[in-house]
């Protein structure tokens, strides 16, 4: 009997001590930390971003290795290179902004017209082998720019549409 009281009384406690009042989470107070901005400061150095750098002189790795550009733009060109770019491009290129790839606009403000045509024709090396490349490649979260197997002439229908772009 005395054995039969004895896990009477256990069971009881196990229920005792597993059942009743629910238990909250304990909450914390976090205190907000007041940070002095540091006053700005004037800096000469500039940052190498796809905005800021600007490198005339890179022709990039390919098989362009000269590009004359009209003093006008070629309009009946250009139309085919908004065609080729509208077609093959614009899936990763806007022309209005950010995308998946950078903004052609104002590209040639930024890079030689052979760099433009080298990047577009050879893809894969130039994000291997050129400095310009590789950042761009990290700037745009490692997505590499798709070889789309366009021709010279297509290439350069593109460059000349690129021009269009202000």
């Amino acid at each position: 009997m005395k054995i039969r009281n004895i896990l009477a009384l256990l069971v009881v406690a196990f229920l005792v001590s597993c059942g009743g009042e629910e238990k909250k989470p304990a909450t914390k107070t976090v205190k907000k930390a007041v940070v002095k901005k540091a006053p700005e400061q004037k800096t000469t150095t500039k940052s190498t971003t796809n905005n800021d750098l600007v490198d005339l002189a890179n022709k990039g790795i390919g098989p362009v290795k000269s590009v004359t550009l009209g003093e006008t733009v070629d309009q009946a060109m250009a139309d085919n290179g908004q065609k080729i770019f509208k077609s093959k491009c614009s899936s990763c290129h806007r022309t209005n902004r950010k995308f998946i790839g950078p903004n052609p606009t104002g590209i040639l403000e930024k890079r030689s017209p052979e760099w433009i045509m080298n990047m577009i024709l050879n893809p894969v090396e130039m994000v291997q082998k050129d400095p310009i490349a590789k950042q761009l490649l990290i700037q745009y979260n490692g997505s590499p720019m798709a070889n789309q197997n366009l021709t010279q002439d297509e290439a350069r229908a593109v460059l000349e549409y690129f021009r269009t772009l202000k």
